[in-house]
Formats: structure tokens, sequence, C-alpha cells
């Protein structure tokens, strides 16, 4: 951005604004923050840098509470006199409107070096500036973060937490620095001059003011559509949410009108009003992409109750907002999924909405939030992937739907005759299109009720033709009265039958939102996994008669172990019975580091090549009454989940028969459960030929621990990193250990800057080696020293002696058939761990320390 492009959009003739030269402050920098009431008010928020003011157009102004988050749009260079202006902006130019300048001051980078300036202009073109306000108003350490996507210009200002840090609203002093008015006063004292202005202004361009309104205004959006997959899978490049069973409703809101749309722009305003009247709340002009439902008594959305809604106006209805698409006049489509759901959090956090709800996402987890949505008899759920940009009005794979329950689209091609005491017709011949062929795929002979029945011939009669619309013969003989393909309804059915039609269509209802062009067929796809469903029932019956059980006694307690012959690791011949033979030799070393802690369950019931589920909440009706469990609240959850608690031999070879290779438990313990007797620094190479940087960060993480006198321990993660433990004694809480973990993190990045990160996202990494300090949260797990862990060879999480963390180590190296003879030699390193641990005040103190030095 250029000085040239501020004076391209200004007519100095006309606005009283300085025009565009270079200059600078003689000896701090200075910043500014002007009230600005253009065709929105926003807060213009400018840094001085290289003889200009960076700018960057706030909406709703800055914060001085951390927990707020404000979106920053980047825009063109101001000069550096403009730090003085106040005035009117006469309607017809550019920003027309009325400026006070609410807040002034100097500012400075937040690290201590030679030249501040350049740390800051470099900082800049990195996307992330950290920097400390001396203002009359806004104090202390801020920072401004770039959004990264398409869309060059969307930050997030972000006050940090300090002694200034206040949840107050400081908008509310609203008055200038400069002139001690506030802006409404100076738009008073004005009015005159602008109502001239605003005359001469429409004789002279009435085209740019249009040109100006126009281009704030938000319009309708064709909304991005998913593909079908089939099965659920993970990676951490994706994010998962619930697929919710109602309606697709576009919002498209320009305060305070609100207006509703299907995806092929059907008003929806008049079906939907007590959501359009909620939405009026927000005071930003948005478009919101999301699904209205209406749900059971259990939670659970409902197609059919949301057809009887339009038709009776009785149930709850609620709008589930998944995507963001413009903000305050800014397309944002071209931003990450990730950065566009940030700001609608952003935006919902706001409002006290009752029906209108942000949809919730998990990243990386697929397997265990199909299960969940199973559990639940939810429709499926929806996987994304986490960097993609919004593609308007396309059908994209970076969009997937995985259905759990068996509803389709289908077009209503013909009626038969009713018989007995059936009214109108006796059931509706069903079709989709496979390529663009139309294809039939059953009839349908249930779910109308006589109202439905009337309604629904109401609506088919003048659709009436002599003419099939199918190329090929129906096998039916009763009487069949042909529709043009042009409504849509949705059925529920059992299965696909080997001829391609619906076993057991049942109706639930025509879909006004849908386009007949819009449903294609993928009965095979349905028919392909029914038969590797079949397939493999059938070797799974074929090798149940060369599995064996038997009862094995611990102490009181008879354990019946099941399907001992099962192959859980196909390439190295291991069984399910090697697994529990493992850990029935290996309890006395791994049950210290299972005691009092909340499981949760990673189960591989046929092996690591197929899928695997996480268990927390255990069935207290349909387990044995000796294991022992305890209720906790699970966030993740959102509510009170029954822990299974290993303390004993019997539970971990309980765990290990429902199909638990990997032992996952809590950091910290039932007895003092918010606070972790440990705190780890997990470290994952972007790929697995990258063990030798794992090792050589390892060492400096040793280093950096050595020189904060504070003891650390290694071992193998047993699948491709290492992990670091430090012991804490129970001392602290999550919040403090967190803290903790990323100024070490940050430490040991700063000395390693070229191989590793400590970015979440995988795209950020680079491929470079990643810090991770996340696993120190409430609720969060990693595998027990001396776990199995579901990886080819049956590698064990093993704990090592620091000499040997050298370029001959990998976790490959230790595996079930090798390890119980070195623990037996090298007795339980691991020990250590549950000591009384670090002091976190005197770590912080040196870490402080060493960074200043």
């Amino acid at each position: 951005m250029s000085l040239s492009k501020y004076n391209q959009k200004r007519d100095f003739k006309q606005t009283r604004e300085p025009k565009g030269e270079i200059a600078k402050s003689a000896d701090k920098l200075i910043f500014v923050v002007q009230k600005h009431a253009a065709s929105h008010l926003h807060y213009d928020f400018r840094l001085e840098m290289d003889g200009v003011l960076k700018s960057w157009a706030v909406p709703k102004g800055p914060s001085m509470d951390p927990e707020v988050k404000r979106l920053a749009m980047m825009v063109e260079d101001h000069p550096y006199s403009y730090k003085d202006f106040e005035g009117t902006i006469p309607e017809g130019n550019y920003g027309a409107g009325n400026v006070i300048v609410w807040d002034n001051g100097t500012y400075t980078s937040d690290e201590k070096t030679a030249s501040a300036e350049k740390q800051l202009a470099s900082d800049l073109k990195k996307g992330r500036l950290s920097f400390i306000l001396k203002g009359k108003k806004l104090k202390g350490e801020f920072s401004l973060v770039k959004l990264h996507g398409k869309q060059e210009n969307a930050w997030l200002l972000i006050k940090k937490q300090d002694k200034y840090a206040t949840d107050s609203d400081i908008l509310e002093n609203d008055k200038s620095v400069i002139s001690k008015r506030t802006l409404e006063q100076l738009e008073e004292k004005s009015e005159k001059l602008t109502a001239k202005i605003e005359e001469k202004s429409k004789t002279k361009s009435p085209a740019k003011k249009k040109a100006i309104t126009k281009a704030e205004e938000a319009v309708f959006l064709k909304p991005m559509l998913a593909n079908t997959t089939e099965k659920p899978f993970d990676d951490e490049e994706w994010i998962f949410e619930n697929k919710y069973d109602g309606y697709r409703t576009i919002a498209v809101i320009n305060p305070p009108k609100v207006e509703l749309f299907s995806r092929n722009k059907i008003s929806f305003d008049t079906n939907f009003k007590p959501i359009a009247e909620e939405l009026k709340k927000i005071d930003h002009t948005v478009i919101l992409d999301g699904e209205v439902v209406v749900e059971n008594e259990s939670g659970r959305a409902e197609f059919q109750m949301l057809q009887n809604y339009i038709k009776t106006g009785i149930g709850n209805l609620k709008y589930y907002v998944f995507d963001l698409l413009n903000l305050d006049g800014n397309s944002i489509t071209d931003l990450s999924l990730l950065d566009r759901k940030e700001l609608l959090k952003i935006l919902f956090n706001k409002y006290d909405f009752s029906n209108i709800f942000y949809s919730e996402h998990t990243i990386g987890d697929g397997i265990k939030q199909f299960e969940n949505a199973r559990k639940s008899k939810s429709e499926g759920i929806i996987a994304k992937k986490a960097e993609s940009s919004y593609s308007v009005a396309n059908r994209s794979n970076n969009w997937l739907k995985i259905k759990i329950s068996n509803e389709e689209e289908a077009i209503i091609i013909g009626v038969t005759e009713p018989k007995n005491s059936r009214k109108y017709f006796g059931a509706i011949l069903l079709g989709q299109y496979n390529g663009k062929e139309l294809q039939y795929i059953g009839k349908c002979g249930t779910g109308f009720t006589e109202s439905v029945l009337k309604e629904l011939y109401t609506k088919l009669e003048p659709l009436f033709t002599d003419q099939s619309p199918l190329k090929e013969k129906v096998p039916l003989r009763d009487k069949i009265q042909w529709v043009k393909p042009k409504l849509v309804c949705q059925v529920k059915y059992s299965e696909w039958t080997q001829d391609k039609n619906l076993r057991h269509p049942v109706y639930l209802g025509l879909r006004i939102d849908k386009k007949a062009s819009e449903v294609n067929f993928i009965g095979n796809m349905k028919e392909n996994k029914k038969s590797n469903d079949n397939t493999t029932a059938m070797e799974d019956s074929k090798e149940h008669k060369t599995e064996n059980d038997y009862d094995l006694k611990i102490g009181k307690t008879t354990l019946h172990l099941t399907n001992q012959n099962k192959i859980y690791f196909p390439k190295d011949g291991i069984t399910k019975g090697d697994v529990i033979q493992y850990y029935n030799e290996v309890a006395p070393l791994i049950l210290p580091y299972l005691k009092d802690r909340p499981e949760s369950m990673n189960r591989f019931p046929n092996g690591i090549d197929s899928p695997s589920f996480y268990q927390k909440d255990i069935d207290l009706d349909k387990t044995p009454k000796w294991l022992k469990t305890k209720k906790i609240f699970s966030e993740s959850n959102d509510a009170d989940v029954n822990y299974l608690i290993c303390n004993d031999k019997e539970t971990l070879l309980y765990m290990a028969n429902l199909g638990c290779i990997e032992m996952n438990p809590w950091n910290s313990t039932i007895k003092h459960i918010q606070n972790p007797d440990w705190l780890v620094i997990d470290l994952d190479p972007a790929t697995e030929n990258d063990f030798p940087i794992v090792v050589q960060t390892a060492l400096v993480v040793k280093e950096v621990m050595d020189e904060l006198d504070t003891e650390c321990l290694c071992k193998t993660s047993g699948a491709t990193g290492l992990h670091i433990y430090i012991p804490l004694g129970a001392q602290y809480d999550y919040d403090s250990i967190k803290i903790l973990a990323e100024l070490i993190a940050k430490e040991v990045h700063a000395r390693l800057p070229k191989i590793t990160s400590i970015e979440r996202s995988i795209k950020k990494r680079k491929n470079k080696l990643y810090i991770d300090f996340l696993q120190n949260r409430r609720g969060q797990t990693l595998a027990a020293p001396y776990s199995v862990r579901p990886k080819p060879g049956a590698t064990v999480s093993t704990p090592l002696e620091w000499s040997e963390v050298t370029e001959k180590l990998h976790p490959s190296q230790f595996t079930i058939k090798n390890v119980l003879g070195r623990f037996e030699k090298k007795g339980d390193l691991w020990k250590p761990v549950l000591s009384k641990g670090a002091n976190i005040k005197k770590i912080i103190l040196k870490l402080e320390e060493m960074k200043n030095s």
C-alpha cells in the first residue's frame, strides 16, 4: 500500500483531509485511533511506520478485554499528518462522514531491539505485530494478527493480559482527546455544512454515491455444497461438524433488514419468521450460512417435524449457523474456514440469542464424532477442510457428507391408483438422476396421513402427464399416473436392494428447497458398501471358528477373555492374545501411571488396520460391578461422563480385552482433577524420516530445563516422536501449566527456529517439527509409559535414559517382543515423574531472565 492510493481516492478540493506526503516523528513512534461515522460507524487504528500511518478499520472498535478479539480490516496507508485530522468528509467523497481523534499517544515493539521500527516493519510482513501502546485511553500490550486466507486485509486486534486489561467498555469514554467533543457534537456543529455539500454532491456525482452504497450492501450468495463419502476418517487438516436434518438457510442481514433464503433463493422470511426476528439483534452487515431445524424432545432434529411446523407453526425452530460469508460489507469467502468460523464465533458472542446457535466443530477426530453422532441418533457428520475457502454455488470435495441415517432425496415421477379406502393415490413412484437419465428407485406407500394425501395430490395434479419420464419400463402391475419430474421429497428407508431400489421407503415430506436436477443417484455406492459389509461379515464369521476364548482368574475376579487369536497387527502376525499377555506381564510397571486417572479408551476391535473409536462414558448397566468408575464433567461432551478408573490388573486386562491396544490416562487424578501431575512437551515430526530432528529438539528441551534447574524425563511416544515430562506433583492448575508449557516451547523454538514450529495448523508449520504444548489441558490424554501403540510392529511407549537420546535412537526399536527384558534390566525409569515436582514461579522468573538477558 502507498500514499498514491490514498491520494487517488480523495478530491482535495472537496475534503479537508491532508494530502499524502511522507513524514515522521522526531523521536518516538506515534499511534492514533480515529472514530469515524461513515456509512457504518467504525474506528480507524493507525500506527506510524516508515513515514506513513499503517491503517486498519476496526468495525466494533478496540477493546481492553483479552477475551475479545476485534476484526481489523487493513486499508490504504495514510499520511503522517492525518494523525490530527478531525472534521467532516463531505458526502460523495470516499469515507464520507464525521471523524474525531478518539485516542493518541506513542507506541513501541514489545521486543527489546536496537530499532523498534525495523522490528515492527519485519513483524508486519510476517503478519503478527506485538506492541505496547502508551495512549490516553489505550494502554499496555496489544497484538495485530493476520488471518491467513486469500483475502489479504483481514486481521484481529487483541489486547494482551497485563495490568491494564479490563472487561469494562473503553468505548464509553467517547470524547475526542484533541477537541474534547463527542462525534455527535461534531455532527451537530457541521450539520449545515454537510447539508450544503450533500446538495452539491447530488448534482455533481450521483453515480459515485450509488456505487458506494451498492458495494456495501450484502446480497444473497448461493451456498457451497458437499459431496458424499461413506466412511468417517481422522485427519488433523479437517474439521467435523454435526449434520443437521433441516433446511439449508442463507441469512442476508443489512440492518435492520433481515432476509432468509433457501439454497435456491426461495424466500424463507414467512416460514421462519421467528428466526428472522431474532437475527435483527445483529447490528452488522453479514451473510450467514446454516441450517434451520425443529428438534424433538431428546434434542434430535427431525425433518418431518420441520415439515409440520411449516404447515402448523407448532414446534421450536432453531438456526444452527456454521459459516460467515460477509462481515461489515467485506466478502470473507476467500479466508480459510477456521478463520471464518473464528470471526463468526466472535460475532455471536456479542448477542444473547435464544434459538440461534454457533455450530461447534472438532478438529481431526472424524471417527470419534461419527460414533458420537451414531449414539445421539443424528443424521451424520460433515467433514470440512480447515484451510479451504468458501466456494460459492459449487459442490466441492473440500466438504464431505458422512451419513448415518438412511434418508434420501427423491423425485416424484408418478402415483399409483388408490385401493380400498385410501383416497387420492396409492403410492408415489420415486426416481433419481443417474447422469442425465432419470432412474426408477422404488415406490413409497407409507408415511401419508389423510391431509398429506390430499395436499400432495393437489400439488401433483397440475404435473400429470401421459408420458413416462423413464426410458426403462417399471416392473409394476399397478395402474400408473405419470408425473412430470418437478417435485422433490424426502424419504427414509431400510436399505438399497440388489436391483437398486429403496426397501421400505417412508415419506417424510416435500423439499421445497431442492431442484429435481440436483437429486442424483448414489445407490451404487450404498450397494457396494453393503456388499463389502457382507464380505467382512463372512470373513469375521469364518475367522470366529478359529478364535479361542478362555477365563482368567485374578484375585477374586474372573475375566472372560475372548477372540484371543484375532490378528491385531496383520503385517506382524501379533494377536489380541499377545497384547493381553504383554499387559499381564507389564502391569506392575504401568499401573502407577494409570492409578486414579480417568481413562479415554481408544478401542480397535478388529485390529490396527480397521476403524477404531474412542469411548469415555461407561454404561454402568452393561459392565461388571467390580469396575471402578468416576462421574466427571467432560467439556468435549458437555455432559457428566462415567470414566473408567484403572487401579488394578483385572481392569487393565478388561480394557485390553475390549480392544484397547493403548492406554490413555488423564494428566491428573480424581483426587486433584484440576491439577496435573506433570507437564508434557510432545515433539511431533512432520514425517517419520525426521526422527533425527526430534532427537536434536529433545536435547535442546533438556538443555533449557537444565538451565532452569528442573528435572525432565523422556520416553518414546511409540509412534514417530518423543514425549518429555516435567514432574509437578499436582501443585498447579491446568491454566498455569499451559502458560509454562508455552513459554518453554517458545524458548526451544527460539533456539531452533529453522527446524521447529509452534503453529497448531499443519499447513502453517511448513514441514517443521511441531513442539506441541497444547497437551496440557484438562481432559487431554497421551499414551501412558509402557503402553503398546497401534502402530506396525506393536511398538511400546518406552521410558529412556537421557544418554540413550542420540542419533541411534528410533521408537521402532521398542516392541512388545523385546521390551520386557529391557524393563527387567533397567527397572522403572519413569518413577521420578510422580515426585513432588518443580517450582513453577522460579522457572517462569528464570525464563524471563533468559529472555531479557
